[in-house]
């Protein structure tokens, strides 16, 4: 969410943001639903202050019918006017919350992914001497993943993980969370099942609160117990990353300066319906339901400069992760009608993935200044004593399907075998090239 004050210095600003990231918004009835809140609440107080003479003024006596008849039409008016600005928040909410933050100045004006920019490129696209397999043939050739079962166990997009795959994921996300706190990461394995805050917050809601039709989140059916057996309704979520919980870590609380910037490392299991992705990615484990992963989140100062220096050691360490791994890849400048609403800036990191003689995405890093915070409620003093909000930032480490796919193809010789990436010997009890059994 943007502040209001903002949004009305700044509105030919935000509607052409909205116009370049594809969001429709009326600034116009937000800004007029915003002075009838002022109005209301305006009304509101002027007839409470009445209604607290009133009762000053028999305090001492016993109140006349005429004042009793007045008292009692003063809190009708009240009532009245509090449904009224009931009515008017639920409707200012519901277009405050699509508000689009302003794109940086560097952002890539364009419509759709085909217009992002490719900006860095790291190694070539991997040649064999043989006609290479795909990593669902090495997969099932080498007992590495069991799609059969996944399916049967857990139904469309699941999969087991067996032998030495378990071995390399485990080993590149250990590596990746060594590598984040010798950076000064904290490392975190936080909760995946989260309230409504943490993902509305975090704006993983594409509205003011969620819908299963547009929403890539799974909701938990079953109510809460509480230590006394009593039952709390309360909607609970499966995170789709790390990010969420990290963020709302610090939910309505406040920082101080010198502790900034916090740097978080989450590990964690990640559920994603993939509602939008119906017909895409069937078979394997390029697009699934879970998997693991190691996610990098910033918290800093309210400062452009600051934050986009951040944007930048981030990424670089996902790339640092990338040529560890010796995997081809890519940086991506995302365009501003592939961001989503509340994104300043972004970039992708692309694997080469042989199999599809192309590069797949294996990460975002985005900046979305104070854009989050403000929802979540994330402040700091700064050395004044002034509060402000704090920005706030993310960016995928490394990811444990589309890794595991890029390494078992990239590393695959001539006679099915798959060489295993130097780095990850020690995670790999004294294995250094996978066999057939």
């Amino acid at each position: 969410m943007l502040d209001i004050k903002f949004i009305r210095e700044n509105k030919k600003e935000i509607e052409l943001a909205a116009k370049n990231k594809n969001i429709k918004i009326d600034l116009d009835e937000l800004l007029k639903l915003d002075n009838d809140k002022k109005s209301l609440i305006s009304q509101i107080n002027d007839l409470r202050t009445k209604r607290n003479e009133l009762a000053n003024q028999s305090k001492n006596s016993k109140p006349s019918d005429k004042q009793i008849a007045y008292g009692k039409k003063l809190k009708e008016q009240i009532a009245e006017l509090e449904n009224g600005l009931v009515e008017i928040d639920k409707n200012y909410l519901e277009i405050a919350v699509k508000v689009p933050n302003i794109p940086s100045f560097d952002t890539p004006i364009g419509k759709n992914e085909e217009e992002n920019v490719e900006v860095y490129k790291w190694g070539e696209p991997t040649k064999f001497d043989f006609k290479p397999k795909s990593y669902i043939e090495l997969a099932e050739e080498l007992d590495l993943i069991d799609f059969k079962r996944g399916t049967k166990t857990g139904g469309y997009r699941s999969y087991y993980l067996k032998n030495e795959a378990v071995m390399l994921v485990m080993g590149f996300m250990m590596h990746a969370l060594s590598k984040l706190i010798k950076n000064g990461f904290t490392p975190v394995i936080p909760p995946t099942l989260v309230k409504n805050f943490a993902l509305f917050g975090s704006g993983y809601f594409a509205g003011d609160k969620y819908n299963q039709e547009v929403d890539e989140i799974y909701k938990i059916a079953n109510d809460d117990k509480l230590a006394d057996g009593s039952i709390k309704k309360e909607d609970k979520f499966l995170i789709g990353t790390a990010e969420p919980s990290l963020l709302a870590y610090y939910a309505d609380e406040i920082l101080n300066e010198k502790d900034l910037p916090i740097k978080f490392a989450g590990f964690s299991q990640c559920y994603r319906s993939e509602i939008g992705s119906y017909g895409k990615d069937t078979k394997g484990i390029y697009r699934v339901h879970e998997f693991m992963k190691v996610e990098q989140v910033v918290i800093c100062r309210a400062d452009k400069d600051e934050s986009e220096k951040l944007h930048q050691e981030i990424i670089s360490l996902s790339k640092e992760l990338h040529e560890d791994l010796g995997l081809p890849y890519r940086q991506i400048q995302i365009c501003t009608g592939d961001m989503s609403a509340g994104k300043y800036k972004m970039f992708d990191l692309e694997a080469w993935i042989p199999s599809r003689n192309s590069y797949g995405e294996t990460g975002s890093a985005s900046n979305f200044l104070d854009w989050q915070s403000r929802r979540l409620n994330v402040k700091y003093k700064d050395k004044n004593g002034d509060k402000k909000y704090v920005y706030m930032l993310n960016n995928t480490a490394l990811a444990s399907p589309r890794t595991l796919i890029a390494i078992l193809e990239n590393y695959q010789q001539a006679d099915g075998s798959i060489k295993i990436p130097e780095v990850l010997w020690p995670y790999m009890g004294g294995i250094k090239v996978i066999k057939q059994k």
